[in-house]
C-alpha cells in the first residue's frame, strides 16, 4: 500500500520533474554552502587564536557573509520551486477531481454526501500540496544536511561526533511508536471535518424548512455535537503531536550539550582546537533543525497519507454508465423523435422488487404521451431510463430503431430535453439560467423560450427583468416560477424529444394545459413524454399510459380509457372530486 501510494503521489509530480528538480538542486547548493560556511569560522578562529590579527580573518569573514548570502538567495529560489509545484498539483488535482465527478452518474452523489465530496476536494487536497511542497523539501533537507555534514564532524573527531548522535535512535523509535496513533486521529479529524461540511451544506440548503418548522434550537444543537466531535478529534490529535514534537525537539537539542560538555574537556587536553570546537557546534546546530523538523514531515505525511486514499477514492470511482466500445454517432438534424420500449425492467441495487418490469410502449415523432399513475409507480424511473441515467439492459429501449445502449452519452442527451422534479436552477440570472443548455442563443430566442413556458410576462414583472438573479437554487422564485424557469431552459435546447417528469406539479393545471397544448400544436412538434398527477393537462394528450407497480396496465385515449374503467376512472375521478372541493 506504502508502494502504491508513493506511486501515486510520483504521478501527482511526474509533469514537474524540471521544477522539482531544480528545487532539489538548489537545495542541495544550500546544504553544500552550509556544511563548507563552518569549515570557513573554523579555519578563521584557529587563525586568529595564532595570529591575534582582525585584519588576518577579514577575508575570511567577507566570504562567509558572501556566501551565507547566496545561501539565503539559493534557500528562497529552492522553497519557490518546490512550493510552487506543490501549489500546482493542488491546481490540477481540483481540476482532476471536478472533470472526474462530471463523468459520474447521479447515483454516485446519492450515495456520498456533498460536505464529503467538498471536504475532500478542498481539505485534503491541501493536505497533499503540503505534502509535495513542505514534506518534500525538509525530507530532501534533512538527507542532504546528513550526508555532507556527518563527514565534516568525522573527519573533525569521531569520538565526539558519534556521542553527539547516540540520542538520534531514540528520536526514531520514538517517531516510530507514535506514527500509526498519528494517521489514525489524523483520519477521524478528516472524517469529522466531511461530517460538519454536511451538516452545514444541509442546513444552508434547507434553511426555509427550518425556520417553518421552527427548528433553529434543535439544529444548533445537532451542529453543536458534531462540532464537539471534530473539536475532541483535533484535541486528541494536538495531545500526540503536541507531546512528539516537544521531544523530538528535546531531544536533538540535548547533542549540543553533549558536545559542550565533552569538547570543554577535550580542549582542556589539547586534542580539540576551538576553531574544531565550535565548527562541531555550528554542525550539531545545522542538525537540530531538520531533525526536529522530521516530526513535522511525518504529520505532514500522515495527513497526506489519509488524504491521498480519500482522493484516490474518488477517482478511482468509475461511472457505471459509459460509452459502449463500439459506439453510435447519432446526428442530431438525423434525430426523428421515436421512442420504443421492449420488454424494459430496471431494479435498483438492493431493491427486492423491479421498479420497471416488462414495460412496452411506443411512441411515434411528434406524439404527446402523458404518463399517469400512483406514487411510486415507476413514473419517474421510467423518465431517467430513457436519457440513459439508469443503467438499463441492452435491447430494451431504443431511440429510432437505435438501442440507446449503443448510441453515444452525448448524441443522445442532446436529443432529449429533460426536465425532471427538481426543477434546479444555479444562483445567477434569469437568462443564464434559460440559456444554460444553449449558452450562445440570443437574448430573443431566451425570451421565445420563456414565452412557450408561460413564464415571460412575470420575468418582465421582475426589477431586473431576464437579468434578475434568482438566488442559490432559485429560492428567490415561487415553485410554478422556478418550474417554468426550467422548462423553458429545455425548450430553447430545441431538442426533438422532451420528457416532463411531474414538472408542472406547482403550476395550475389552467396554464399546465395551455403549455402541453402548446408543445402538441405547431409544425415542428416535439415528441413529448408528459409524466404528471395534474389529470386534466394530462388528459389533453394523444395518449395516455397508465402505469401501476412498475408496469403498464392501461394505455388508450382519454375517452378510451374511461370507457375501459379500471385505475385510470379511479384516478379521474379523485382529480374531479378534488377540483370540486377547491371550488
Amino acid at each position: 500500500m506504502a508502494q502504491s501510494r508513493l506511486n501515486v503521489l510520483a504521478d501527482y509530480l511526474r509533469p514537474y520533474w524540471k521544477n522539482s528538480a531544480l528545487g532539489i538542486v538548489a537545495l542541495l547548493i544550500v546544504n553544500v554552502l552550509g556544511a563548507f560556511i563552518p569549515q570557513l569560522i573554523r579555519t578563521s578562529i584557529d587563525e586568529l587564536s595564532e595570529a591575534l590579527s582582525f585584519e588576518a580573518v577579514l577575508p575570511s569573514i567577507l566570504l562567509v557573509f558572501g556566501l551565507s548570502s547566496v545561501m539565503w538567495v539559493v534557500r528562497m529560489v529552492s522553497r519557490i520551486l518546490l512550493f510552487g509545484v506543490g501549489r500546482q498539483v493542488e491546481f490540477d488535482l481540483k481540476q482532476k477531481i471536478f472533470d472526474h465527478l462530471l463523468t459520474l452518474e447521479p447515483a454516485y452523489f446519492a450515495r456520498n454526501t456533498v460536505g464529503d465530496l467538498i471536504s475532500r476536494s478542498t481539505s485534503d487536497v491541501d493536505n497533499i500540496r503540503r505534502l509535495l511542497g513542505f514534506a518534500v523539501l525538509s525530507l530532501a533537507n534533512t538527507l542532504f544536511a546528513y550526508s555532507l555534514i556527518l563527514p565534516f564532524m568525522l573527519a573533525i573527531d569521531v569520538r565526539l561526533t558519534l556521542a553527539s548522535l547516540s540520542i538520534y535512535p531514540a528520536m526514531f523509535l520514538m517517531v516510530h511508536f507514535f506514527s500509526d496513533r498519528l494517521r489514525n486521529q489524523q483520519a477521524q479529524v478528516q472524517e469529522e471535518n466531511s461530517n460538519i461540511s454536511d451538516l452545514i451544506q444541509e442546513d444552508m440548503s434547507g434553511m426555509a424548512l427550518i425556520k417553518i418548522y421552527a427548528q433553529e434550537e434543535n439544529e444548533r444543537q445537532a451542529f453543536r455535537v458534531v462540532n464537539q466531535r471534530l473539536r475532541q478529534a483535533n484535541l486528541k490529535l494536538g495531545q500526540t503531536r503536541n507531546a512528539l514534537f516537544p521531544l523530538l525537539g528535546g531531544l536533538a537539542s540535548i547533542s549540543l550539550l553533549v558536545v559542550v560538555a565533552m569538547g570543554a574537556g577535550a580542549i582542556a587536553d589539547g586534542t580539540l582546537s576551538i576553531g574544531d570546537f565550535v565548527s562541531l557546534q555550528l554542525y550539531v546546530g545545522q542538525l537540530v533543525f531538520p531533525t526536529a523538523l522530521l516530526g513535522f514531515t511525518i504529520s505532514a505525511y500522515q495527513r497526506g497519507e489519509v488524504s491521498l486514499d480519500r482522493i484516490e477514492a474518488i477517482l478511482q470511482a468509475q461511472p457505471t454508465i459509459q460509452d459502449a466500445p463500439q459506439i453510435k454517432m447519432l446526428p442530431l438534424e438525423q434525430i426523428q423523435g421515436r421512442l420504443e420500449a421492449r420488454n424494459l425492467t430496471y431494479a435498483f441495487p438492493d431493491s427486492k422488487a423491479p421498479a420497471l418490469k416488462d414495460v412496452n410502449f411506443v411512441i411515434e415523432p411528434g406524439e404527446t404521451v402523458a404518463v399517469v399513475g400512483p406514487i411510486g409507480s415507476g413514473k419517474s424511473t421510467l423518465a431517467n431510463a430513457i436519457p440513459h441515467l439508469l443503467d438499463v439492459q441492452p435491447e430494451q429501449l431504443w431511440l429510432d430503431y437505435y438501442d440507446i445502449t449503443t448510441i453515444r452519452l452525448q448524441d443522445l442527451r442532446k436529443a432529449i430535453a429533460y426536465v425532471p422534479q427538481d426543477s434546479f436552477l444555479f444562483s445567477t440570472t434569469i437568462c443564464n439560467n434559460i440559456r444554460y443548455g444553449a449558452p450562445i442563443m440570443d437574448q430573443i430566442d431566451v425570451e421565445y423560450a420563456a414565452k412557450q413556458a408561460y413564464i415571460h410576462s412575470e420575468i418582465l414583472n421582475f426589477p431586473q427583468h431576464y437579468d434578475t438573479v434568482v438566488g442559490e437554487r432559485g429560492i428567490t422564485l415561487s415553485g410554478g416560477q422556478r418550474q417554468r424557469t426550467a422548462l423553458a431552459r429545455a425548450l430553447l435546447v430545441d431538442a426533438p424529444i422532451l420528457i416532463l417528469d411531474d414538472s408542472l406539479s406547482s403550476v395550475d393545471n389552467q396554464t399546465a394545459t395551455a403549455i402541453l397544448q402548446n408543445l402538441s400544436s405547431g409544425t415542428q412538434r416535439k415528441t413529448v413524454l408528459f409524466i404528471s398527477h395534474q389529470m386534466s393537462a394530462a388528459a389533453m394528450s394523444d395518449r395516455i399510459l397508465v402505469m401501476d407497480q412498475g408496469t403498464i396496465v392501461q394505455a388508450g385515449t382519454h375517452d378510451e380509457l374511461l370507457a375501459q374503467g379500471g385505475l385510470y376512472q379511479t384516478l379521474w375521478e379523485q382529480h374531479q372530486l378534488e377540483e370540486r372541493l377547491q371550488v
